[in-house]
Formats: C-alpha cells, sequence, structure tokens
C-alpha cells in the first residue's frame, strides 16, 4: 500500500515545480547534509565507530529508552510551545540555541550532556516543524506530524553513509491525536545510535563543551536539511500524485 501525499493544509501558492531539477536539488541537500559530521570526527579524533565505544556500558544499555524519553519530551513540548502557526525561525538562530545547550551539556561530562539531551531534541524537532511549515504542511496533522517524526529516523550525521540511505522516507508511521508512542517506539531505536555518538562527542576530556557545541551544531543542520528533503518530496509528491517509494527511488538512483 503505498503512502498518499497530505495536501498543502494552508492556501499557500507554490509555483510548479519541474520534477527533475527538483529531485536535483533535492539529492544535493542529502549530500551535503551527510558531508557535515566530519567536522565534529576531527575535533574529537576518532572515528563515529570509535564514539559508542566510549560510553559507559551502563550507558549504552539504557541509550534507547533514554532516547524514547527525549523524544517524548519534545514532541510535548515542540507541541505546547508552537500555539498555533510556527514562528518563522531562521535556521541560524535554531543552530545558535543547539550550540547554546549543547556547550552546557558538553561542560559538565556525561551528567549534564543527557540532562540536555531532551532540550536539544526539541530545539531540533522545532526547527523541523518550521520547515515542515514552510512547505506549506501543517505540523498539527496526523500525517505530518509523523513525518516531522521520520525525520529523526535518518542515519545521522556521524554515520559513514554517503546519503544512500533512504529507508526513513518510506518508514511506515501513523499517528492520531496523541497516540504517539507506538511511533517514538520505531523511531528511538534509531535515533538512539546518533544520538549516543552525540553524547559521547560532548564527554571528550577537556574539549567536552566545545565538541558539544560543534554537535550540536552539526546535528541541527543536519536534520534541518534532511527535513527539507522530506518535505521537499512530499510537496513534489502533492504536485506530480506520486508516492514516496517512486521519489525516493529517483532520488536514490541520482545519489549513486
Amino acid at each position: 500500500m503505498t503512502e498518499t501525499m497530505p495536501p498543502p493544509a494552508r492556501a499557500q501558492i507554490f509555483p510548479p515545480l519541474d520534477r527533475e531539477a527538483e529531485l536535483d536539488r533535492l539529492a544535493r541537500k542529502m549530500r551535503e547534509a551527510s558531508g557535515l559530521g566530519m567536522q565534529v570526527l576531527n575535533l574529537v579524533g576518532t572515528q563515529a565507530e570509535g564514539l559508542l565505544e566510549m560510553l559507559p556500558e551502563q550507558v549504552r544499555a539504557v541509550l534507547e529508552r533514554a532516547t524514547a524519553a527525549a523524544l517524548e519530551q519534545s514532541f510535548d513540548a515542540a507541541k505546547a510551545t508552537r500555539g498555533g502557526r510556527i514562528a518563522d525561525a531562521p535556521d541560524w538562530l535554531s543552530r545558535a540555541i543547539s550550540v547554546g545547550t549543547g556547550a552546557a551539556g558538553g561542560f559538565g561530562g556525561l551528567p549534564s550532556a543527557l540532562a540536555e539531551l531532551p532540550v536539544t531534541t526539541t530545539v531540533i524537532l522545532r526547527a523541523i516543524q518550521t520547515i515542515a511549515d514552510e512547505h506549506g504542511l501543517d505540523p498539527a496533522l496526523p500525517e505530518v506530524r509523523a513525518a516531522c517524526l521520520r525525520v529523526f529516523a535518518a542515519a545521522g550525521p556521524l554515520d559513514d553513509d554517503d546519503g544512500t540511505d533512504l529507508s526513513f522516507l518510506t518508514l511506515r508511521l501513523t499517528v492520531t491525536g496523541s497516540a504517539v508512542h507506538g511511533l517514538i517506539a520505531k523511531v528511538a531505536p534509531r535515533l538512539a545510535v546518533p544520538l549516543g555518538q552525540k553524547l559521547a562527542a560532548q564527554t571528550v576530556p577537556v574539549i567536552g563543551a566545545a565538541a558539544g557545541a560543534a554537535t550540536n551544531y552539526v546535528f541541527t543542520g543536519y536534520y534541518q536539511e534532511v527535513a527539507r528533503v522530506q518535505f521537499g518530496l512530499m510537496r513534489l509528491g502533492a504536485q506530480t500524485g506520486e508516492d514516496m517509494e517512486t521519489l525516493s527511488a529517483e532520488l536514490k538512483r541520482r545519489l549513486t
């Protein structure tokens, strides 16, 4: 069963998109997002796969549960602070806020980094909702709320993937009303890996605060770009009538 595209919820008029040019543009966005993590890896002086090993075993054991809790808190907080229409916050402001929280989280080591996790997740989710709004999609609609969470299922900026893993785009997520627990249960295992890498980078001795700031900057920028790919495809699908499977396959073809 294919996923139908939600129509723009507000009466915004977008110029007709050139399908091929738009897919090329979104492929560039995905490549740019996938290249962001090297800044952090160069700073902490390790490979992405080595970051998780830096975390204490007891933290790794509860990482998925902590991720789910951060998503639960951020989902509720983002909804509560949104009010009516999302305020148009520029990308740099979201990144600046996350830099501040990341520095604070890294300054106190692992305990403060864990406490900072839901705050940064909320900032990123608000930024994702803003991008949905920019594409004419109402973040209050169940299918758009699901799409906002689906962005978090992307591989993560510190992954060595070349951007071709687009399985998150076709991840089956549906939400009605406030029933988000099932959604979060699907997304949390995927998000736990990049958030674990983020926590590890923030706990690097001496440079923890700098690593926390840099990591949050990169993470926020990454998920903003992934959101633009997600909602760009949804808007293109609304115009062409194509489903996400077809469009994501076309996007992957360009990336490979």
